[in-house]
């Protein structure tokens, strides 16, 4: 007579997929995930291409980029390199570096607060607030240059770096309160009712507790609008002329009336686009931590 444990192995057995239904599904899903591995790439691959053309072009002479057939084997040269620092970059990098990290704390330090009231500490009509916030990026820039511009010149600020610093703070904080909102809302609850049964007061409590919590979407948050204010051209171009002229304002400057040099374009392109490179590759554990912030629970 057959004992209980070699019943319930025979029934397992029976109701369990064969060897090779198991096999057949785990091969599928390699399949699947090989295609998709081969598609991301691909997609990466074509992404990638301008800039990794724009880098090759920064290595080449002019009478190479210039070729009707592409040239893919040539000699590299750091000619455009060393004309591009020779023709005083740095005054338009500092004032780059300047407007963007200042404005990026006067951004963290006013969406901070005003994040955690819309999310932690709702207050009255905030879809009325956020809809506001979010409203200012609806006004085409082009349309609201002509009042900027006359509101500058009254106040003596035009060509002054403070005056961008404030445009660029004013440009990022709506997207920064966005985002910032969705990370505290991630925040459990549970951890400010327990600061609140400690006696802890409001600022000790965001210091504190919820801040660290944030800290990834925080770095996430400050990354992004340091890429919007370095790569702002509209409001430098247009506002500023040689003491607060910025990076992409520079790189008009290689437009002129006798052409276009395309070489030394790109070997200024390369160096303006190196620090933010170097910032993403830095924060991108933060980053990544950041952007995916209450995804997995």
């Amino acid at each position: 007579m057959a004992s209980a444990d070699q019943i319930v192995t025979e029934a397992q057995t029976a109701t369990a997929p064969g060897r090779p239904e198991i096999r057949k599904v785990r091969g599928r899903r390699r399949r699947g995930n090989v295609a998709w591995g081969i598609v991301g790439w691909v997609v990466g691959i074509v992404f990638f291409f301008p800039v990794l053309w724009m880098v090759l072009t920064g290595f080449k002479t002019e009478a190479q980029a210039y070729t009707n057939t592409p040239t893919l084997i040539f000699k590299p040269t750091l000619s455009q390199f060393s004309t591009v620092f020779s023709s005083g970059i740095w005054p338009y990098v500092a004032n780059s570096a300047f407007a963007t990290i200042v404005s990026t704390i006067l951004v963290l330090a006013l969406a901070t607060p005003c994040a955690f009231a819309l999310s932690l500490r709702p207050v009255r009509k905030t879809r009325d607030v956020l809809f506001f916030f979010i409203s200012t990026k609806m006004l085409p820039i082009v349309a609201a240059i002509i009042p900027i511009y006359i509101a500058a010149r009254n106040l003596h600020m035009l060509d002054n770096i403070f005056t961008l610093v404030i445009l660029y703070t004013a440009m990022n904080l709506p997207i920064a309160v966005w985002m910032m909102r969705s990370f505290f809302l991630e925040v459990p609850g549970e951890l400010l009712e327990a600061a609140q049964m400690d006696g802890a007061p409001l600022r000790k409590t965001m210091i504190e507790v919820i801040l660290p919590v944030v800290a990834p979407g925080l770095a996430a948050t400050a990354l992004i609008c340091s890429i919007f204010a370095w790569n702002e051209f509209f409001f430098a171009v247009n506002l500023t002329a040689t003491e607060a002229a910025t990076v992409p304002v520079f790189l008009v400057g290689f437009i002129s009336s006798e052409g276009l040099y395309f070489a030394q374009l790109c070997a200024a392109a390369v160096v303006a686009t190196l620090p933010v490179v170097l910032a993403g590759w830095i924060a991108q554990r933060q980053l990544v931590r950041g952007l995916s912030f209450g995804a997995i629970k």
